[in-house]
């Protein structure tokens, strides 16, 4: 303990970060699976079905894509060139590409607590250094995110780093920092299209300081960056460059109702809740109590936050890059705070209090879900099939639902023609009269019940249309899964039972 005590106070950089290695390590292996559908989906399976040949989403015109449809092809395109190594070494096995995918994410988001720390030091000193690097190293959703594919997650290090060059530019007077600074957060943009609204915010700080020859270093260094990454891909890929990001605009003003809309005051609730109570109400009032001072954090944050609040279409990811900044500006806010309060200065029992309930509530789940297996349902259905040699096409029941269920195809380790859904839409009729002309060798002969509910009704209408189906095996969501459709049954997540179909449709 006393080891523990003298790294904290002579070498707490290294402390912290051990700490958020060792639980992003558990994360890399046991946190296996997907969150979300864009990390997948967007990501990891559209970047295989490349490196297999073929284009998984058809977005590409090689599979007839007229036009670009707003996707971010260049870290998509990073996880191509990794499956492309992959594919030369024979290293063919999804779950293990999937751990060093894990990993080096792991080991990336590592970045995000040690630049933290620096900017925090540089602005503050060490003692709110500690602390907000320790806040982003362990927060209960921390670990498990940073080994997601998210670029939401992924354009943190970068936003991070334009923020600690443009403060070394000042106090080194180095004005290479601000090219430098420019170039980081194109990379940002590239990764996240959201980002502008922080290099926006950037920008207007060094405008608003008057540090013109900055500013203009900075933006410099921004398009540099982003015309050498999106803008060069696009070129290459469709004749112009930025044609994804204009085709993104474009798709999310004429959808933005269509998507998933909530109240303007969403991610108040969200950043109340995520960074856990009440520390969060003291990051918060932090945070906005120093603008004036830190508006290198302020401003870029506030831009995006209010971005965010604004359009109608939301998600509780879409908001996590303000996080670290919240973080950073909220320790710095409330130590000053603190030290100068006397309300707190006469009650430091309270305020342990206050820590020490945060951390038992923080610390509990960090461990759950940092060990946690993700859509496991989904994803061993697809592991389980991958070893059945005889499989054709299959069928994803789920008629409990309007929408389709997604199969994640890239764990089935080859990309059929067309995968079979049923909804409350699709029936099984209209299924069998879909597939009345399919030769035998492209007749569906597995199929994949999705949910407990009504499981025997819908075996029964499916029995109508399919004369043999024999059970296979029970594929279970895992424990996280489980807890989170308890609580909200929009989470799809549930068990998995496929069978076989042993006879072809009916006539």
């Amino acid at each position: 303990m006393n080891k523990i005590y003298k790294y904290w106070e002579e070498k707490p950089l290294l402390l912290i970060l051990l700490a958020g290695a060792f639980f992003r390590l558990l994360a890399v292996i046991f946190s296996k699976g997907f969150g979300f559908f864009d990390d997948h989906f967007l990501i990891i399976e559209a970047a295989q079905s490349w490196a297999d040949g073929k284009d998984y989403n058809n977005w590409l015109p090689r599979s007839g894509a007229t036009g670009p449809g707003g996707h971010n092809l260049f870290y998509t395109g990073i996880h191509y060139l990794f499956f492309e190594v992959c594919r030369f070494f024979h290293f063919n096995d999804p779950q293990g590409k999937m751990y060093v995918v894990r990993f080096i994410h792991a080991i990336f988001s590592l970045f995000i607590i040690s630049i933290s720390y620096r900017i925090s030091f540089l602005y503050a000193g060490k003692k709110a250094a500690r602390m907000a690097a320790l806040l982003l190293s362990l927060y209960w959703f921390m670990p498990m995110l940073s080994v997601r594919n998210l670029v939401e997650m992924v354009c943190i290090p970068f936003l991070l780093w334009t923020t600690l060059l443009i403060i070394r530019a000042d106090k080194e007077d180095r004005k290479s920092f601000f090219m430098l600074a420019g170039m980081s957060a194109g990379i940002a943009f590239a990764i996240r299209f959201q980002s502008l609204f922080f290099i926006g915010g950037f920008g207007l700080v060094l405008l608003f300081q008057r540090k013109w020859l900055g500013a203009i270093l900075f933006g410099a260094g921004t398009l540099l960056c982003a015309l050498a990454t999106q803008g060069l891909i696009d070129y290459k890929v469709w004749g112009y460059p930025f044609a994804e990001f204009f085709a993104y605009i474009q798709y999310n003003l004429a959808n933005k109702y269509n998507f998933e809309t909530q109240a303007w005051y969403m991610y108040f609730t969200v950043l109340f809740g995520l960074l856990v109570p009440p520390i969060s109400l003291f990051l918060l009032f932090g945070f906005v109590r120093k603008w004036k001072t830190h508006l290198l954090l302020f401003l870029p944050a506030l831009l995006f936050f209010a971005f965010h609040s604004y359009f109608p279409n939301k998600q509780e990811r879409f908001i996590l890059p303000v996080i670290p900044f919240i973080v950073i500006g909220g320790i710095i806010g409330w130590q000053e705070f603190v030290a100068q309060s006397r309300f707190w200065l006469q009650r430091p029992k309270l305020l342990r209090g206050c820590w020490i309930f945060f951390w038992v509530v923080n610390t509990i789940p960090m461990v759950f879900i940092s060990c946690s297996y993700s859509k496991r349902d989904r994803v061993e259905a697809m592991v389980y099939l991958s070893k059945k040699a005889d499989v054709k096409l299959f069928v994803v029941e789920a008629t409990n639902h309007d929408d389709f269920v997604m199969p994640p195809l890239y764990y089935l380790g080859r990309w059929p023609k067309t995968v079979l859904n049923m909804t409350s839409v699709i029936t099984c009729d209209s299924l069998n009269k879909y597939t009345h002309n399919y030769p035998d060798s492209l007749q569906p002969n597995y199929v994949l019940f999705q949910e407990d509910d009504r499981l025997e009704e819908r075996i029964r209408h499916f029995k109508e249309c399919y004369a043999d189906i024999e059970p296979e095996t029970v594929i279970h969501q895992g424990l996280l899964d489980a807890i989170l459709h308890y609580l909200n049954p929009v989470n799809k997540s549930q068990n998995c039972y496929i069978y076989k179909i042993k006879k072809r449709v009916k006539d």
